[in-house]
């Protein structure tokens, strides 16, 4: 199985996380990036245009594509159509595998949120009454996609010619690896040797 560690992430250059709409990928992925010392990669900001139209899909690739080639970076996500291409480049995947409820809860309390404040989400982008009504409400996409993501990932990681895949059942979990990774973990752990990896 493609089971992975707290110590894969450690030794990780390249870190994707995955999960639903919702449960908390980005906020994850900073904080992996922070603990980490890598750079963090929102997709959304490459993925979407101003007026939330995204780019067809030569330029989607254009944009994502050489981002998955980089030497180092935590994602906080991959869209279906660069599935194949992140996973023949990233060194681990963290995935959230947590309870339906959960990532909806979230994601109805950040919407919420976003709508009131008109908060920024990328490239000039908020969340109105309006498209959260709409078909294309990330609302009705948590639904559609949450299924298909979750089993994806666990595919992954049971998968052995994959890269390390470390589920995370809950939130707590995701506080346990951050709090096992401490502050500037690969700081303590490399010794500046990248061939320890």
């Amino acid at each position: 199985m493609s089971a992975g560690t707290i110590d894969d992430v450690r030794r990780a250059r390249r870190v994707l996380c995955f999960g639903a709409t919702g449960s908390g990928k980005s906020t994850l992925a900073t904080a992996l990036g922070e603990r980490l010392g890598l750079p963090v990669v929102l997709m959304d900001e490459l993925c979407w245009d101003p007026g939330w139209v995204q780019p067809p899909r030569p330029e989607l690739d254009a944009r994502v594509l050489p981002v998955l080639e980089r030497e180092a970076y935590v994602a906080d996500t991959v869209y279906g159509i660069h599935n194949e291409a992140a996973l023949a480049r990233v060194d681990v995947i963290v995935g959230l595998d947590y309870p339906r409820l959960v990532s909806l809860a979230r994601l109805l309390r950040r919407t919420l949120r976003r709508v009131r404040t008109r908060e920024l989400v990328c490239n000039g982008n908020v969340e109105t009454v309006r498209a959260v009504l709409s078909r294309d409400s990330i609302l009705v996409w948590h639904f559609r996609s949450w299924r298909s993501k979750r089993a994806r990932m666990r595919a992954w990681h049971a998968d052995a010619t994959k890269p390390p895949v470390l589920l995370l059942s809950t939130p707590a979990d995701a506080d346990a690896l951050l709090d096992a990774l401490g502050p500037g973990a690969r700081d303590a752990t490399s010794s500046g040797n990248a061939d320890q990896r």
